[in-house]
């Protein structure tokens, strides 16, 4: 059976180049097992998601990512997993049942147009920022065309970067001439291997090698600190629990040499790890989710262990939203994360087991009293996972 798996796969429907449908083929086409949806803001794309998997062949997991703040805790001052903002952390919602779909999107759609009002001021500031050099960024006409929003999708920081990205190419071409417009006007240091990607007019997807750049180079320029548009962890786990879903933390580790390319090194929870770790469960959550490639042995082997240690599930995926990503995550092969592979097997028995009744979901009271040991737990409905797909005779 085939051993790679990933949970973290984002769509057009935040920000991707990759329909659902699409991603669910390509998913395949690259060999994994399984593929789990993540968009941000959203879950407007699930039930594409999901038919593309029936139609491909392939078993998927539905999940929601949303920043929310961390106000009022032990770690009220700390920089969690977001670089931008200290007091701001990524959560995931994971095996969200099929039937609560709408009643997740209804919870998230008020913040998702609250992040649409900030999103509109920040384009304003790159506005300002790029104006006077001739390149005019308008949040309607540039961003949002490129977004699904108009279907229930969100838009990020990333769309707005990546409509900047269209225009500094069209200004300057790609190439020499642009390197020497971000060195000359802003002292943006463009070497490595970003500096490699860039140079070439012939690079793949040159527009989104300068969207990491740019990410990596303007933030400060123009990111404003996110308020209305947060939900309180809180809020976020109690409809999440409500709901028959699972709400995780997305740990992320200290940061040296970005995978992705966009984050530069920084410390984020690793100095108070072991305490955050054993304050999560007494605050609502049921897992930790991570991604290995991300991570140095040593963080993930201390990771697993405190999950271990506080009873926290733990869920795998590599955050794909550029079409430069291998889906699949190599160091999945390693025996040491096999419990990961097994996870999302769970996953998989829990959505299809709860799709109409949620009370059947693996952290409900039910499975709580008849498999209360978390490891039993998660292999019966592992179990419940692979028999559906084999039955339905899907591609694994």
């Amino acid at each position: 059976m085939n051993s790679y798996v990933n949970n973290h796969i984002h769509t057009t429907y935040s920000f991707s180049p990759y329909s659902p449908s699409e991603a669910v083929y390509r998913a395949r086409s690259e060999g994994l097992a399984t593929a789990g949806i993540m968009d941000h803001d959203t879950v407007a794309g699930a039930s594409e998601f999901v038919r593309a998997g029936a139609e491909a062949g392939v078993a998927v997991t539905v999940g929601l990512e949303c920043r929310c703040s961390m106000s009022g805790t032990p770690f009220d001052d700390k920089r969690f997993n977001n670089p931008d903002q200290k007091s701001v952390a990524y959560l995931a919602m994971h095996g969200i049942p099929r039937c609560r779909l709408d009643t997740v999107q209804n919870f998230i759609t008020p913040y998702r147009e609250a992040r649409n009002t900030r999103n509109r001021v920040m384009a304003g500031r790159l506005d300002d920022v790029f104006a006077p050099f001739g390149i005019r960024l308008d949040f309607d006409k540039d961003v949002v065309p490129i977004s699904m929003a108009q279907k229930g999708g969100a838009i990020t920081e990333r769309h707005l970067l990546y409509a900047l990205a269209g225009m500094l190419i069209g200004h300057c071409g790609a190439g020499a001439g642009l390197i020497e417009f971000l060195e000359g006007s802003f002292g943006v240091v463009v070497s490595g291997s970003a500096g490699e990607k860039l140079s070439s007019r012939d690079t793949p997807f040159y527009q989104y090698h300068l969207l990491g750049l740019l990410k990596a180079s303007f933030m400060d320029k123009f990111y404003i600190d996110a308020h209305d548009e947060l939900p309180h962890f809180s809020e976020f786990i109690r409809i999440a629990l409500d709901n028959g879903a699972i709400p995780a933390y997305a740990y992320l580790g200290d940061v040296s040499g970005s995978v992705t390319g966009d984050k530069k090194d920084a410390e984020f929870e690793d100095a108070y790890l072991d305490d955050f770790i054993a304050w999560l469960p007494g605050a609502g959550f049921l897992a930790v989710t991570y991604m290995p490639a991300r991570n140095t042995p040593k963080q993930l082997a201390r990771i697993a262990a405190l999950c271990g240690r506080h009873n926290l599930f733990q869920i795998s995926g590599e955050d794909i939203n550029s079409p430069f990503q291998s889906f699949v995550c190599p160091a999945l092969e390693d025996p040491r994360h096999a419990r990961l592979i097994e996870a999302t097997w769970a996953l998989i028995g829990h959505e299809h087991i709860a799709a109409d009744d949620p009370s059947l979901g693996m952290f409900m009271p039910r499975a709580l009293a008849e498999r209360p040991g978390l490891a039993d737990r998660i292999s019966h409905y592992a179990g419940i996972g692979r028999k559906t797909i084999n039955e339905k005779g899907l591609y694994i």
